[in-house]
């Protein structure tokens, strides 16, 4: 038997999270089998986790959209027991059983190999959160990035830091965006040159284009932020959206696409093709400094997952919660 984080509705549709002792065979059917280390906490996992289950199909069930660990057994003749692997997205954690486990079963076109130079925590604390960050940087440089500060919105959050730290590290200014005065030196600590506060994008206009002032931009925010930002940015510039916090609503108009030539680059971290999801796991590897992700880490255990799911929900989260499903 072993540890995994089980999420339960009961007739009146209240669901409760906790930690419970399960057998293997109760792990839904897969080609692989993975002795799961570390997880992390996204905001997904706060609707999964939380009153009303959020995204949850089945119950029981259990949460966690990403997980990296150890190949235990395994169908496919690409995994053989002892390969370090990592999985981000396919609605693990949604629909199929996810990461809050110390044991998962899973389709082996799910996995992605760890590449050299990361190891499984690291590849946690990245998480889905900076594997999307990652996709959003490679849409940037595949637009061209121009000249001037890449903004970064929601810059405290999963994929803002990785994202201000991938870029910082490539040699980009980066204006980095946020609500909470409190976490400007940790913004700075991973590289950001300037601190904007969220107010100052998010004030009140009426005006479709404003003064050019953003090469690129990595948006985890959406909605009336979003909308702010689009006129901002530099003729040809490009907006790699990837949240929806905010909301989904784009109070915005196509002057931006029209006159400046901006870019909408729509981000879709969840069913991305091997080839794209392993070139991003190698970039991570080698343009993201782990003594950055060890700054933003956060350590957790599975029995901290309920109080913690409500905390992301909140917006109280900084940095990257890491599962050590074991501890």
């Amino acid at each position: 038997m072993f540890n995994a984080l089980i999420v339960e509705k009961d007739e009146d549709g209240k669901t409760a999270a906790g930690v419970q002792r399960i057998e293997i065979d109760q792990l839904p059917a897969g080609d692989v089998t993975v002795a799961v280390e570390y997880s992390t906490v996204n905001y997904k996992d706060g609707l999964c986790i939380g009153p009303g289950g959020g995204l949850v199909r089945n119950y029981p069930h259990v949460p966690g959209i990403d997980f990296s660990g150890t190949v235990e057994a395994s169908d496919d003749p690409r995994y053989a027991p002892g390969d370090k692997v990592v999985l981000t997205g396919w609605r693990v954690g949604e629909v199929h059983w996810g990461g809050y486990a110390q044991k998962a079963r899973v389709n082996a076109d799910w996995l992605v190999p760890l590449p050299n130079g990361i190891d499984t925590r690291h590849a946690m604390a990245v998480g889905t959160a900076g594997f999307t960050a990652m996709l959003a940087v490679m849409a940037l440089e595949d637009h061209g990035i121009k000249d001037g500060p890449v903004l970064v919105t929601g810059a405290a959050g999963g994929v803002g830091s990785v994202a201000t730290a991938i870029l910082a590290n490539l040699g980009y200014d980066v204006a980095a965006v946020t609500g909470r005065p409190e976490t400007a030196d940790y913004l700075t600590s991973l590289g950001a040159t300037q601190i904007v506060a969220r107010e100052d994008i998010n004030e009140t206009t009426k005006r479709p284009l404003e003064a050019e002032a953003w090469g690129g931009c990595i948006d985890a925010v959406g909605s009336a932020m979003l909308a702010r930002v689009l006129g901002q940015m530099k003729y040809g510039a490009s907006v790699a959206a990837v949240g929806l916090a905010g909301g989904a609503d784009l109070p915005a108009t196509v002057i931006p696409f029209l006159l400046r030539g901006v870019n909408l680059l729509g981000i879709d971290s969840v069913m991305q093709p091997y080839e794209n999801r392993l070139r991003a796991w190698e970039r991570i590897a080698k343009d993201l400094p782990m003594a950055k992700l060890d700054a933003m880490i956060q350590p957790a255990i599975l029995s901290d997952l309920p109080d913690l799911g409500r905390d992301i929900l909140q917006g109280k989260v900084k940095g990257r919660i890491v599962v050590d499903v074991n501890g």
